[in-house]
């Protein structure tokens, strides 16, 4: 590495980091996150959330509603966290939070379906399995461990905007057309992604713009990396003027409607039409095509703004674009940091390394592949191609699925959100946990893939997990008589 030229790229690394993360992935991921999280914390009365998700829900029906709940939602550790604030807020359990927060990313159905396609059956099955097991352990296991501020979260939960104990149907409907506008926007199926219609506009000179974009900002797409092109800069620009434009709309918005809250709507909805729109610079000009993705969120955009017009109270509304902004304002400036932080560090973390120090089935091999899914996190879905590239170079079967269980679950920056969330003593236990069962679960379907017995696997498994629970029972009978005294 040239020492001389490591300022020029830290800081390249760190900006087009920042630059793709936000041009690719926090328009039609994260945006429709923070409005569903909003609806969530303002519409949704607490009953409806801790019927099925809270503390005194049944464990057969809450780890499960969380596990069904996650399996839906193609989303990365960064997009999965205002959802999981959004529950977490309504009086969701720590437990059954906590393993939303984990299955989600981990083992939905497109990341298991791509798993498969890519890697083969075995790594979708043991992903799935595992992701499943351990996803509900570590729900359970941070129940345990804070179950008297989960007690104190409970009593406490607010109740939000919501009047009564049922959900109104405009309510529901509203919640769904914004999972779909979620779906729509994110879901990578030939429908979608398919052209239908295409016109150029003799606009010259946006190809030579995007040249050197990638000149500035280079990047390696073998590796997982993202460049931003000419589209991309468009869409990092309109968010600026949102990020102007916001504060003034929405800050107050609970007290009414302004010219500024509807020129800030207009620009989402702006800047999401154009994060849809398929864009191609050429010499001639600029071809934009019309694509199945942007029909889609067209189309979910529109029927959100009738549903929400039509059929919910003005005043639930302004509530849920505050609880929506409020959602914002605490986690996209962590965000941010955290892409920024990781951009830089990838500079220091060498694939190569990884590669080497992971050729066996040994807890430094496993532990090196948790590492690198945390520091070198990439955007969901794209782990899988980078772990096929690493299986190809000599990476063993069981770091890899290590570094598969940890890198959609762990990021700097959904670690920083997740803190100022549940505060940072949960949020560090939540982070051990995930590395130690990844890499409890890369040992595990390693140790298969060298041809030990699956029986003989199992049965060390639950010894694994006996002995955990026996420690765990002990912290509870310890800590009991000291928690029913004060």
């Amino acid at each position: 590495m040239d020492t001389s030229a490591l300022p020029v790229q830290v800081v390249q690394s760190g900006l087009g980091s920042l630059a793709s993360y936000l041009a690719a992935h926090v328009l039609l991921c994260l945006v429709p996150a923070f409005f569903i999280a909003g609806g969530l914390a303002a519409l949704m009365p607490k009953t409806a959330v801790t019927r099925y998700l809270g503390r005194g829900a049944p464990k057969a029906i809450a780890y499960p509603a969380a596990t069904a709940a996650g399996s839906l939602l193609a989303v990365c550790s960064c997009t999965i966290v205002p959802l999981f604030a959004g529950i977490y807020k309504k009086g969701a359990g720590l437990g059954p939070a906590i393993t939303f927060l984990f299955f989600a990313p981990a083992a939905n159905i497109l990341a298991l379906t791509y798993t498969g396609a890519a890697l083969g059956a075995e790594f979708a099955a043991a992903r799935f399995v595992l992701s499943l097991a351990f996803g509900i352990g570590i729900g359970m296991i941070m129940a345990l461990l804070f179950r008297e501020d989960d007690r104190a979260h409970a009593l406490a939960a607010d109740d939000g905007f919501a009047g009564s104990d049922r959900v109104q149907p405009a309510a529901l409907v509203l919640m769904l057309l914004l999972v779909g506008l979620l779906v729509a926007g994110t879901l990578k199926v030939g429908v979608l992604l398919d052209s239908y219609a295409s016109v150029t506009l003799p606009i010259r000179g946006m190809d030579e713009v995007e040249a050197t974009l990638h000149r500035l900002i280079p990047f390696d797409p073998s590796k997982g990396e993202e460049g931003i092109g000419a589209q991309g800069a468009i869409l990092v620009l309109l968010l600026g003027v949102i990020a102007a434009v916001a504060p003034r709309g929405l800050a107050r918005v609970d007290e009414g409607f302004t010219r500024w809250t509807w020129a800030a709507l207009g620009l989402v909805v702006l800047t999401l039409a154009v994060a849809a729109l398929g864009m191609q610079p050429h010499t001639d000009g600029v071809t934009l095509h019309l694509t199945g993705k942007l029909v889609g969120v067209l189309a979910a955009m529109a029927a959100i703004a009738w549903v929400a017009h039509r059929h919910i109270d003005p005043f639930e509304v302004q509530q849920w674009l505050w609880e929506s902004w409020r959602f914002v304002r605490q986690i996209f400036p962590l965000l941010i940091v955290g892409v920024f932080t990781v951009g830089v560090l990838r500079v220091f973390i060498q694939p190569e390394w990884v590669e080497t120090m992971a050729g066996a089935n040994s807890v430094l091999a496993n532990l090196v592949g948790v590492v690198f899914g945390v520091f070198m996190y990439f955007p969901t879905l794209v782990e899988v191609p980078v772990a096929q590239m690493f299986l190809s170079l000599g990476m063993h079967p069981g770091p890899l699925l290590a570094y598969l269980m940890a890198d959609p679950e762990l990021s700097l920056q959904s670690i920083l959100i997740t803190a100022s969330i549940i505060g940072p003593r949960k949020a560090w236990a939540y982070v051990g946990l995930v590395a130690l069962f990844s890499t409890v679960a890369g040992l595990t379907f390693g140790a298969w893939k060298d041809g030990s017995s699956l029986w003989m696997l199992a049965g060390g498994l639950a010894v694994f997990l006996t002995l955990l629970a026996a420690a765990l029972y002990a912290i509870h009978r310890r800590t009991g008589p000291m928690a029913r005294a004060t």
